[in-house]
């Protein structure tokens, strides 16, 4: 317990805070400006060694209600990018993370950058100041960032990774970009009929009621539907609000609800098929990364599991490891599985009898984004008119019940 308590006495200590300064330089001129240190004492020691006398040194206090973005995989692509540039350009890693984290605009991420600085002032290796937040960097950045340092070609493995991130990231913009948009419209055809029905329904209703004659089916059809939302609406928005808070619970914590969902996912069509390539190309996007910084296959294959973004494709990845490691050749244990077409087991099958599996792989990831672009502005130009048709269907459907009755009553006048 003591050593723990030591231990987070210490990372208190070096986290870093911001300090305003005014001070004298060399010349007599009165200067100040703001710097972050992990003490007063050090700040001073800084400013003196850069010829500034410090006359006056105050710690920034936060604002009572501070709000920091939230750190996504782009702020950590850029981050990996930056610092690769930097350190090819041959700035030490230490001033690299001083310039990149207070340029950044994030100050959540600002935060992150100057801790891991802080970490790797303090000694401790650049992997290890990463794995301290797992949220951020996987498994996969940071085996490639202990690869590097491990071989001394930092710099390059970092590329790779920036490279590797920035693929990724766009591979599941184009996915969301084919989920979101009939999403957003099936909602908001679903808002739409909600207002038409619990406000507009019933004040034609209300005009129907002094008409003394028969309504039409369908009219009266709609008039027994507002009747059953104005009744039970908090129970549908119950109900409807409860299965999508059970399915992404299940989804997160269940393994088998997970995997059936996956499976299920890779049968839709269209859509089936945009997932399928996305996997392929993660699959052999993450390989390709891992073996050309020199990962050992069996240890990267851990890494490339997590990364396909599919149960059914990380569950083959997993059992071609277990088969990888027991001899058998990669291409083979590919066409066992099943699950990866003709061509990208023949292009890994050059690659291990040509010594370029990493080339191979890259042109394979190449490929399937490539295809998978196309599936998506293929998909949107497909569902835009039939959104439209539904939409009219729906809220066309509810306004021409609403005027049959006053059609009907113009004929018999």
């Amino acid at each position: 317990m003591a050593a723990n308590a030591t231990t987070m006495t210490q990372r208190t200590a070096i986290t870093p805070s911001t300090y305003t300064w005014e001070g004298t330089d060399r010349q007599g001129r009165r200067i100040k400006g703001e710097l972050q240190a992990t003490s007063e004492a050090l700040l001073k020691a800084d400013l003196r060694r850069q010829g500034i006398n410090p006359l006056k040194v105050k710690k920034k206090s936060k604002p009572l209600f501070t709000k920091k973005k939230k750190i996504i995989a782009k702020d950590i692509a850029i981050f990996a990018k930056q610092l690769a540039t930097m350190m090819g350009a041959g700035v030490p890693l230490v001033q690299a993370f001083d310039i990149i984290g207070r340029g950044h605009e994030n100050p959540a991420m600002q935060e992150m950058i100057m801790g891991i600085k802080s970490e790797v002032e303090s000694g401790t290796s650049l992997t290890d100041a990463l794995r301290k937040y797992p949220l951020y960097f996987d498994a996969l950045f940071t085996n490639l960032v202990d690869a590097g340092e491990q071989s001394g070609v930092l710099e390059t493995l970092l590329d790779k990774v920036a490279t590797y991130k920035e693929k990724t990231e766009a591979l599941k913009g184009k996915i969301k970009k084919a989920l979101f948009y009939p999403t957003a419209v099936m909602v908001v055809a679903f808002i739409v009929t909600t207002i038409l029905l619990l406000f507009v329904v019933p004040q034609f209703q209300d005009l129907f009621q002094g008409f003394g004659a028969d309504l039409p089916a369908f009219t009266l059809m709609v008039i027994h539907l507002s009747e059953f939302f104005q009744a039970w609406w908090w129970l549908i928005f119950g109900i409807i609000g409860a299965t999508l808070y059970t399915l992404i619970q299940a989804n997160k914590r269940s393994p088998t609800f997970h995997r059936a969902l996956d499976l299920l996912s890779l049968k839709i069509p269209v859509v089936g098929e945009i997932l399928r390539k996305s996997a392929i190309a993660r699959f052999a996007r993450t390989m390709a990364t891992m073996f050309a910084a020199v990962v050992p296959l069996v240890e990267a294959m851990d890494s490339v599991a997590g990364a396909t973004g599919n149960a059914l494709y990380e569950e083959a990845t997993l059992r071609m490891k277990d088969d990888v490691s027991t001899g058998t050749q990669l291409q083979l244990t590919m066409r066992q599985c099943g699950l990866f077409p003709n061509m990208v087991v023949q292009m890994v099958a050059i690659g291990e009898e040509s010594g370029s599996l990493d080339d191979m792989l890259g042109k394979v990831a190449d490929f399937y984004e490539e295809e998978v672009d196309n599936l998506v502005d293929g998909l949107s130009s497909l569902l835009e008119p039939l959104i439209m048709a539904v939409l009219g269907v729906v809220v066309g459907g509810l306004v021409v019940a609403m005027y049959l009755p006053i059609f009907k009553l113009g004929s018999v006048v």
